[in-house]
């Protein structure tokens, strides 16, 4: 297992962490959640995501029951990190990132974690009412009171990240250290600003769904029948989302058919040749991965020390290329915002280019 930093701070992370999304359900009951915590932290994992609103909450207690149940010497090498801001209730207040809801959203988790400071507190998605102030406000106090420790983000876009940044710079709040976002073969786009935003400004990727909700894991076939219990066949809203973007995705069967070869050519699986790519990429500190036994988490697990030669990652690269329009993440968009100070031939083809379709260099 690798070690990175999380973010600009100076805590070290797994560079695979255990995602508890499903702990507590049927699919992963508790004394399952148990044993892959077990195995997670004996392969030299020490990153837990969680989320208050994971299975109602279940997930959190299923955790604080694991920490409690385990000696200091392990508990002590886990870094914790849940989420708030998602609706937890029907009243209008059982929501978002205000004060009011976070203060109530934290001490909830922190009950059912059963500890006193959470390592990564994230704000599970932007919340369009609630000022960012307000907000960045409440988590200063919250690790001033020693409640959470460090400040994460998640499901922010680019602009909503960078202004979050510069609001905690600007008052002087914690300057949140992690973006969570949705980063596999199949979903490149975040590339564009997203992933761009978080490497400008120091915020380590925890990227959540790198296999895609199982569809590079390789044991999928273009037009098949997804059967009742595999995660794309499952009547849930984010697999639901998934299955349909990815089911009916050109790429995204590209991007499996790359899978498999390189998978063959490095004697891995399509699955541990997913997560390498998406562990190395740049500016990804953690991918968070998910199994329903022990023994699919192992197999993913040994991905953590894997590293695909160049030629893999250009097979790889070139199959889920998201190819945008020109404008303005194609090259033409891309060419206005570039400054080649070293090279005037590269400079002279954009001048060039610009000349011929008769249009201003800038616009």
């Amino acid at each position: 297992m690798e070690y990175r930093r999380l973010g600009t701070s100076g805590t070290l992370v797994s560079n695979l962490a255990l995602g508890t999304m499903n702990f507590g359900t049927p699919e992963t009951p508790e004394k399952d959640a148990f044993a892959q915590m077990d195995a997670f932290v004996d392969a030299g994992g020490n990153l837990l995501d969680t989320a208050d609103v994971y299975n109602g909450g279940v997930a959190e207690e299923s955790v604080g029951r694991w920490l409690a149940g385990r000696p200091s010497e392990v508990t002590d090498r886990v870094v914790v990190a849940t989420k708030g801001r998602t609706r937890t209730g029907t009243d209008p207040n059982e929501a978002g990132t205000s004060r009011r809801h976070l203060d109530r959203a934290l001490t909830t988790s922190l009950r059912r974690l059963g500890v006193d400071t959470i390592d990564l507190y994230q704000l599970h998605a932007w919340d369009p009412l609630t000022p960012i102030e307000e907000t960045l406000s409440f988590l200063d106090s919250a690790v001033r009171a020693g409640r959470i420790r460090y400040v994460g983000l998640s499901n922010f876009t680019g602009w909503q990240l960078q202004l979050a940044v510069s609001t905690a710079q600007a008052h002087g709040y914690p300057v949140p250290v992690t973006l969570q976002a949705q980063y596999n073969l199949a979903t490149r786009q975040t590339e564009w600003e997203i992933a761009a935003a978080a490497q400008y400004n120091g915020l380590g990727i925890l990227a959540w769904s790198p296999l895609a909700s199982g569809f590079l894991s390789g044991k999928y076939e273009r037009g098949a029948q997804r059967s009742a219990d595999s995660r794309a066949g499952q009547d849930h809203a984010l697999y639901q989302y998934t299955s349909s973007n990815y089911e009916h995705s050109d790429r995204t069967w590209d991007s499996v058919d790359a899978l498999r070869a390189v998978a063959q050519d490095n004697g891995v699986t399509p699955a541990q040749a997913a997560l390498s790519w998406v562990v190395n990429r740049p500016g990804v500190t953690s991918a968070i991965v998910g199994a329903r036994t022990v023994e699919q988490l192992a197999g993913n697990l040994a991905a953590a020390d894997l590293r695909l030669d160049p030629d893999s990652v250009r097979a790889l690269d070139a199959a889920s290329d998201p190819n945008p329009a020109p404008y303005p993440y194609g090259a033409f968009g891309s060419a206005q915002r570039d400054r080649t100070p070293n090279d005037p031939e590269a400079l002279g083809a954009l001048i060039e280019e610009h000349a011929n379709s008769r249009g201003p260099l800038q616009h």
